[in-house]
């Protein structure tokens, strides 16, 4: 049955990229780490499909998550779909977590082959994208990459507006107002918003912090468990079997956001701290067994890595990446609410707010210095320093230096936590991180 409208919230940004692939070949695949909104994405959809006079005999929708589907074969999904296809007419399927169905993608195909049909699938794992299944829907899929909630969202979510008003300068000064008319800095918000992140389930209960940490612990548990360790005994290579190390890796990676970090940097600290032998039984080198389990933590998610560019040689280098995490109340949540790092937690925060507006984002190379990120799409291109703070003078020369020496023509800013004058220096423009969420 479907979800009551009235507990759907609107996700447009991503909806309205589903409803631009509406009616074309392409199976829409739908990719994110668990509890992002997937399911509630598709839910969106559909109701979309009902008010554009779609009738519910065309829709079939099947959540591989139940119990009443969860030991389907795909051949027994083909017969289920098949009984309920509508003579005549396009039916619109929708398939959540289909990972959990050995040989989905040999049902999907006979779909698309064999139905008038318009296909939609959710999962929580890159693994469905891996080599191994693009041969099989090779240039026939288009893939909808689902993050947590961007700030505003967060603030829709839990029930604030912002209004925006003139200031005698010509500035944008914004305002954030509660249900009950009450009226906040949107620094005041953003602070909660670093504190608790932005999974949706944490508007259902609230800005508590013992709440939000049940909630964040059972996605915990839910990715490492379906994720990561079910998965890898489906696929039968037994490569990530202990729970203990794995923690740890995702411990290390989510207390080093942000900080340059190899493979082999994270090896050696296990090893140092007696938590990695330097080979396993099988006489592999340590580094193959960080990598398996580094990479599991990216297919589901969890972790994003970002390379390093070299702006004058214009070529992606193999030396230190980075990792940021997908959502900062998780590493809140792993690390305990200690001290927030905050200027490595804004870098992570603007790191996925770029990726949310369609950039492709590297980290710069200039020199012997770094620019935190360059972010590209296919009509422009934007060098991005981020700081907590260009309040102090000194900081404010060490985080310019970068972008002075780059001398191209594209666009240059420095986001910043704290920015009392907010002004464009050298073609540099200075920005408050929170105008800088707000003017999605």
């Amino acid at each position: 049955m479907l979800k009551s409208e009235t507990q759907l919230r609107n996700r447009d940004l991503y909806l309205n990229r589903l409803i631009a692939f509406q009616d074309t070949e392409p199976v829409k695949i739908i990719t994110g780490i668990r509890r992002c909104g997937k399911s509630s994405l598709m839910k969106l959809m559909i109701r979309h499909l009902r008010d554009s006079s779609v009738a519910d005999g065309q829709i079939i929708e099947i959540n591989f998550e139940s119990m009443e589907f969860r030991s389907m074969s795909a051949e027994a999904l083909y017969q289920h779909v098949k009984e309920r296809i509508p003579t005549g007419k396009r039916v619109y399927l929708f398939f959540d977590e289909i990972q959990r169905i050995d040989r989905w993608q040999d049902a999907v195909n006979s779909f698309r082959i064999d139905f008038d049909c318009d296909i939609y699938v959710t999962g929580s794992n890159a693994y469905l994208l891996s080599s191994e299944y693009a041969t099989y829907l090779a240039g026939r899929c288009v893939e909808i990459k689902m993050l947590p909630l961007s700030f505003r969202e967060f603030l829709d979510f839990h029930g604030y507006t912002v209004s925006e008003t003139k200031g005698p300068s010509g500035r944008t000064r914004r305002r954030v107002h509660d249900a009950e008319g009450e009226s906040y800095e949107p620094k005041e918000l953003l602070e909660a918003y670093m504190k608790f992140g932005g999974m949706p389930g944490i508007a259902d209960v609230g800005l508590d912090t013992d709440k939000a940490l049940t909630l964040l612990d059972g996605i915990y548990s839910t990715v490492v468990v379906r994720d990561i360790l079910e998965r890898e005994k489906r696929r039968g290579q037994r490569q990530i079997t202990d729970p203990w190390l794995l923690r740890k890796i995702i411990m290390f990676l989510a207390d080093n956001i942000g900080n340059n970090t190899s493979i082999t940097s994270i090896g050696n600290t296990l090893m140092s701290e007696k938590l990695l032998d330097s080979g396993n039984r099988k006489g592999k080198p340590a580094v193959q067994t960080i990598q398996a389990y580094v990479g599991a933590l990216l297919e589901s998610y969890v972790f994003y890595e970002i390379k390093r560019f070299d702006i004058k040689g214009k070529e992606y280098l193999h030396t230190l990446g980075k990792y940021y995490i997908v959502d900062i109340g998780l590493r809140n949540y792993l690390l305990g609410f200690r001290d927030m790092d905050t200027g490595h937690i804004i870098e992570n925060i603007v790191y996925f707010e770029l990726l949310r507006r369609g950039y492709d984002v590297a980290i710069g190379k200039i020199g012997d210095r770094e620019v935190d990120f360059i972010a590209t799409n296919a009509s422009e291109k934007r060098y991005i320093q981020v700081t907590e703070s260009m309040n102090d003078p000194a900081t404010r020369e060490r985080e310019l230096a970068p972008l002075r020496r780059i001398r191209d023509n594209y666009e240059k800013l420095v986001i910043a936590g704290d920015c009392d004058n907010p002004v464009t220096l050298d073609g540099i423009k200075l920005i408050k991180l929170t105008d800088f969420l707000l003017d999605a």
